[in-house]
């Protein structure tokens, strides 16, 4: 099946793989029922590996140590946790812990690191580290290829596999951090895929992330396309994360010449869903505008953009278009980007520029696709 004929199916609940049922681990067990059989344990909270340890006739408190040593420590095997007694270790050599294997790295000139992860499975995704004076950002994904097929987008033009679990997010935070050698700060669901088609996942990676890893909640952002129902199914779990929105154009007609998905989800339902959003959660919501030049990025653009948005407790995020190979779009020019600002803040509208980063290695935002025939 084409990448085209697949976007008639996405809006429909029925034709996403994540239901709303407990997340499973690749062992079919689901985490909020651990049993001793689980694998992997990456994504489990404390009081689970407790249980887990319990249930294998071992106190407590190895509960304690097996998530230190999984989330602060890094261990990738249950071998290398040397406070286990070694028969205890040998009995669960077949129990993973759910690491991936780094297939290819890759340095960009402003420190920036994009990483080629491969899965138990095989699949490969893309992770990116982004470091800065004060913070390390890591850019997970949340599936394996993406299936909304946003024509600017390097991703989507590679098709979509399958979602991501659990386990599989948090490890690239756990990948990055131990590459850099330092904390990450911040996490944005702003790699491959689209977080809202796999809901559970992403939730669990989460709570994961944060209580687990240790990132506070408000440093973790989740983007999405709108994906319709999603939204409000979001803003139930009450996260206090930040919610954002990739908007890319100012009315319909454009949207669904870039986001072909939009032809299912209009741009008035879209922002009503983001009002309801605000309203339940109290948090604001971020749009996302990519600026292509000479098509979404001129004034009356920006015009139609802060008409929308009047009165809404959002901000405006713009980024300027980071080529790619499939695409022929330009990026505008500083004039252009300046000239789309000044239009927003005269307007009262919360704007800024996102300012790209790992350009030069297919880094930067919309340039994650799968790579293939690299190897180490």
């Amino acid at each position: 099946m084409s990448a085209t004929s697949r976007l008639a199916q996405i809006p429909s609940e029925n034709n996403n793989q994540e239901q709303n049922s407990p997340e499973v681990t690749q062992s079919g067990k689901s985490y909020e029922s651990l049993g001793a059989s689980i694998s992997p344990l990456l994504g489990a909270s404390l009081s689970q590996l407790t249980q887990w340890v319990q249930q294998q006739d071992q106190p407590a408190y190895r509960g304690r140590q097996l998530h230190s040593w999984i989330y602060q420590k890094g261990a990738r095997t249950l071998s290398e946790i040397s406070v286990f007694p070694k028969q205890w270790r040998q009995a669960l050599a077949d129990v993973s812990i759910g690491r991936s294997s780094l297939h290819y790295r890759l340095e960009a000139a402003d420190g920036t690191v994009k990483y080629l992860l491969r899965l138990a499975d095989g699949q490969i995704i893309e992770t990116v580290g982004i470091p800065t004076a004060k913070r390390l950002t890591v850019c997970v994904s949340s599936q394996v290829g993406c299936p909304m097929a946003c024509d600017f987008c390097a991703t989507g033009k590679g098709g979509f596999s399958r979602n991501l679990a659990r386990h599989e997010i948090v490890d690239q935070v756990l990948t990055v951090q131990e590459d850099f050698g330092q904390r990450v700060s911040n996490v944005v669901f702003m790699g491959m895929g689209e977080p809202l088609l796999n809901l559970d996942a992403v939730v669990g990676a989460v709570k994961s992330i944060n209580q687990d890893v240790g990132i506070g909640m408000r440093s973790l952002t989740i983007s999405t396309v709108g994906i319709p129902n999603r939204i409000r199914q979001l803003a139930q779990h009450q996260l206090q994360v930040t919610f954002a929105v990739s908007l890319h154009a100012s009315n319909q007609k454009l949207r669904e010449q870039l986001i072909p998905s939009a032809k299912h989800y209009s741009l008035e339902a879209l922002l009503a869903d983001c009002r309801e959003y605000v309203q339940l959660t109290n948090r604001r919501v971020t749009f996302e505008y990519i600026l292509l030049a000479g098509l979404n990025d001129l004034p009356k653009h920006a015009t139609e953009l802060a008409r929308h948005l009047r009165g809404f407790q959002s901000h405006v995020n713009l980024i300027p278009y980071n080529p790619i190979s499939e695409a022929d779009y330009q990026r505008p020019s500083p004039q252009q980007i300046e000239a789309f600002v000044d239009v927003l803040k005269q307007q009262n509208i919360a704007v800024s520029v996102r300012r790209s980063r790992g350009l030069d290695k297919d880094a930067a935002c919309g340039q994650l696709r799968l790579s293939v025939g690299l190897e180490l």
